[in-house]
């Protein structure tokens, strides 16, 4: 499967592009914004594109095209005010779910936040801004055409995959480290346990392969 990462550049998709750069189940297609960030990717081997998500469905499609499956990634980063929240983490998540349906792209992994379909868990978030943003837009994907998985992890971590997780459609706050997310969603591309699913991923004592396809 030809997987493309949209946000391939974040701190989650750099996981991402190496654990499907070493699959040999998985190619990976790497979508980012800046120049710079193409030749880096290329000069280690790495298929990349360039397309910006605040640009037209049009532009999202040419990189979606040929590829099997999207990851979307992205986001706007904490240090941007709500109106990138806005553009990037919900209308730039929908374009892309537009241009993977344009380009008849039918898997969508969505990265998206530890309760976002749960509007009373974050009622007094000082994140709320991104959270509705998250919320909208994983409401669009289940209303959409594509086979999802929407994938929730709570507080994370720059640290070392532990490889056990807890994955629930509603699981206690926690925190899981980036990695293990990247696992996560990897392990979650053809496993149909997952398939037209949203859930809650935390550290915990199950194994990743077990957890995904004991959902």
């Amino acid at each position: 499967m030809k997987v493309l990462v949209i946000g391939a550049n974040g701190q989650i998709g750099k996981h991402l592009v190496r654990l499907l750069q070493d699959s040999d189940e998985h190619t990976v297609k790497a979508m980012v914004r800046k120049e710079e960030q193409i030749e880096t990717l290329k000069n280690n081997g790495i298929e990349a594109v360039l397309a910006n998500l605040e640009g037209s469905v049009d532009e999202i499609a040419g990189a979606v095209n040929g590829a099997d499956a999207v990851i979307f990634t992205a986001g706007s980063g904490g240090s941007t005010g709500a109106d990138k929240t806005l553009l990037i983490d919900l209308d730039g998540a929908v374009k892309s779910m537009e241009a993977a349906e344009k380009t008849g792209v039918d898997r969508f992994v969505m990265v998206s936040a530890y309760q976002a379909h749960n509007r009373e868990s974050w009622a007094d978030s000082p994140i709320k801004s991104y959270m509705v943003a998250k919320h909208f837009a994983d409401k669009a994907l289940v209303a959409s055409s594509l086979n999802y998985t929407i994938v929730r992890p709570g507080g994370l971590l720059n640290e070392p995959a532990t490889d056990k997780v807890k994955i629930a459609e509603n699981i206690e706050a926690g925190s899981i480290p980036r990695e293990d997310v990247a696992k996560v969603i990897v392990a979650s591309l053809t496993e149909e346990s997952t398939y037209r699913k949203g859930f809650d991923l935390m550290s915990g004592d199950t194994p990743i392969s077990e957890a995904v396809k004991a959902l």
